[in-house]
């Protein structure tokens, strides 16, 4: 009698509450699929890290196949995982998920150890299949050197590839050279 009572007990207050969960489908992916807070995802290529990204949240919306990030981060690792040639990071990043674009947002700094780069904006664009790297025409980005070489300028744009960049307008700073022939002939 007692289980019986419960149970009827549990039917009524089940009947007796209701949930909005809003509209049963939504035809422009507004509401995400799937949310995460403290990420850490880790990309591996034949059982050696390529790189690690972390967020404080993330959201994944299926039908616009992209992924919305805050307080984004990463590391590109190199040989076979062992050495981080390049970190970076912005205030919001979204991810194309079938293409592998992202847009960096709300203040990026990124620095690449191999090209002694730093870069700072307040947002970047990566189109992965080119291996570009772009702000847009109003946007500044100043980039330094540990040698003393800095620059500002508008419209910068980076090819990976061909290990490329420069800017589209706007761009001061000072170059700093030096002779590795006469260096060699001082010691």
């Amino acid at each position: 009698m007692k289980k019986a009572l419960t149970l009827a007990l549990a039917v009524v207050l089940c009947g007796a509450c209701s949930f909005d969960y809003g509209p049963a489908s939504s035809d422009q992916g507004d509401l995400p699929d799937i949310i995460m807070k403290d990420v850490e995802y880790v990309r591996v290529r034949n059982g050696n890290p390529l790189v690690r990204f972390t967020a404080e949240s993330a959201e994944r919306y299926e039908k616009r196949q992209t992924m919305e990030l805050t307080n984004f981060s990463f590391e590109q690792f190199e040989h076979q995982g062992e050495d981080i040639n390049a970190v970076g990071q912005a205030g919001t990043a979204s991810v194309e998920l079938d293409s592998g674009n992202i847009r960096l947002r709300d203040g990026v700094r990124l620095e690449v150890e191999s090209e002694d780069i730093t870069l700072e904006t307040k947002g970047l664009d990566w189109q992965d299949q080119e291996r570009l790297l772009s702000s847009g025409e109003t946007e500044q980005v100043d980039m330094q050197r540990s040698d003393g070489t800095n620059f500002s300028g508008w419209g910068f744009s980076a090819d990976v590839r061909n290990r490329t960049w420069g800017f589209a307008s706007g761009i001061n700073g000072t170059y700093v050279w030096e002779d590795k022939e006469e260096e060699g002939e001082a010691q």
